[in-house]
């Protein structure tokens, strides 16, 4: 089940490639699915305009449900973009992986612990930008002594403890979803042409599993970023 990753040194810096091509490709799939989603606008919207007009509002939903929206409508596109692209990461793994001389180059993104903490020190460093932003540096300092100061330490410890529970969350559940899988497919295919075709109903009922998973994960992720943002932007936490 180990498999290598490609990687190339640039600058002194070591880049895992898959990584690299598995990002671009969720990024280009979300693109397209907002381009066609959005480019025959209609006031009444059918077909993939009306699931995008959906999908906007649940995430707005999800961002009523912890700030007002004076606040925190300025978080809606980034909660969407979120949602989005965590969804598609989690799904590009599922139907197959591929490797090349015992090198994986196909899987899902946030399958690799290195990009689900990356999005979650990208969120929380979000946070502490838009409380500075929005109530002021002073405001924003005085709210690790709130309310006691001896709490402070416990704030510090708090913000570390909340961006590996966000990126580690994430990358459990994809990364234990396809290991899953190629247990399921490589252990009975080696029973041969019965075990291959007994591989079948289990691998697709897994898979669809995993949908549901990977679609509960992007939607738990978009309301953690959405719950520590309101309690770093809004004045009454």
């Amino acid at each position: 089940m180990q498999h290598e990753n490609p990687t190339a040194e640039f600058l002194g810096l070591t880049f895992n490639l898959a990584n690299v091509m598995m990002m671009t490709v969720a990024t280009v799939v979300v693109f397209l699915i907002a381009v066609l989603c959005t480019r025959r606008l209609a006031l009444k919207p059918t077909g993939a305009q009306n699931f995008m007009e959906w999908v906007m509002d649940f995430v707005k939903n999800i961002v009523k449900s912890n700030m007002d929206w004076k606040t925190g409508g300025r978080f809606h596109l980034l909660g969407l973009t979120l949602l989005m692209y965590i969804f598609v990461s989690n799904m590009l793994g599922l139907p197959f992986s591929v490797v090349i001389d015992h090198t994986l180059w196909w899987k899902s993104p946030t399958a690799d612990p290195v990009v689900t903490m990356t999005l979650a020190v990208l969120v929380v460093v979000l946070t502490h930008y838009y409380a500075i932003k929005m109530k002021g540096f002073s405001e924003y300092g005085k709210d690790f002594f709130r309310p006691m100061g001896f709490l402070f330490p416990l704030k510090i410890i708090e913000e570390f403890a909340n961006t590996l529970t966000l990126g580690l969350r994430l990358y459990g559940n994809i990364y234990a979803g396809e290991i899953l899988l190629s247990l399921l497919i490589t252990g009975l295919a080696h029973q041969g042409i019965g075990g291959l075709i007994g591989a079948i109903i289990p691998t697709l009922a897994w898979q669809g599993f995993s949908v549901f998973i990977g679609a509960i994960q992007s939607f738990i992720f978009v309301m953690l970023t959405m719950v520590y943002m309101s309690h770093k932007v809004s004045h009454d936490h």
